[in-house]
């Protein structure tokens, strides 16, 4: 199948997908912060310069979209066009996501990755439950939470690996 745009049209289009404060890290950051937390953003000198990073926790919180970390959920879809390159791409992120979460437990920082998908079309109810997990992650000693697309509660790290 081809594309429905032409080349230099989609290379537009990709160029503006964002990298940092999209739409699913500007709703986290906002419900942290009215609920208190304070944290840095993106910080350069940490393994995979982490979403958001709360120092007094020894937290970070990663949120990744579905796509370019090839979340096997709803949002997920191989593109048909170019499998091969987009296959490499992809299953290099991940590669690279395994190594970077790795790197950060070694230097002792907790770690929450959330999913976009978790965030994407989310009414008030499941985003509180969500905010609710991290919030009781944040202040309990577990070191790893991952927040599945699930729309039910998060896993902690005595359940399963990051």
């Amino acid at each position: 199948m081809t594309d429905i745009v032409d080349s230099k049209t989609r290379s537009r289009m990709m160029s503006g997908i964002r990298g940092k404060n999209t739409k699913p890290e500007i709703v986290i950051r906002k419900r942290l912060h009215a609920r208190g937390y304070r944290f840095r953003l993106h910080r350069k000198d940490l393994p995979g310069s982490p979403d958001m990073v709360l120092r007094k926790h020894q937290a970070v919180i990663l949120i990744n979209g579905c796509f370019w970390h090839g979340h096997q959920c709803r949002l997920f879809k191989w593109p048909k066009t170019r499998p091969e390159f987009w296959r490499n791409k992809i299953e290099g992120n991940i590669r690279r996501d395994q190594q970077k979460l790795f790197e950060l437990k070694r230097l002792g920082w907790r770690v929450c990755l959330l999913w976009e998908c978790e965030i994407k079309g989310a009414n008030e109810e499941h985003l509180n439950r969500v905010m609710e997990s991290i919030s009781k992650w944040l202040n309990g000693a577990e070191s790893s939470l991952f927040i599945p697309d699930s729309r039910t509660q998060a896993v902690s790290d005595k359940q399963t690996h990051i």
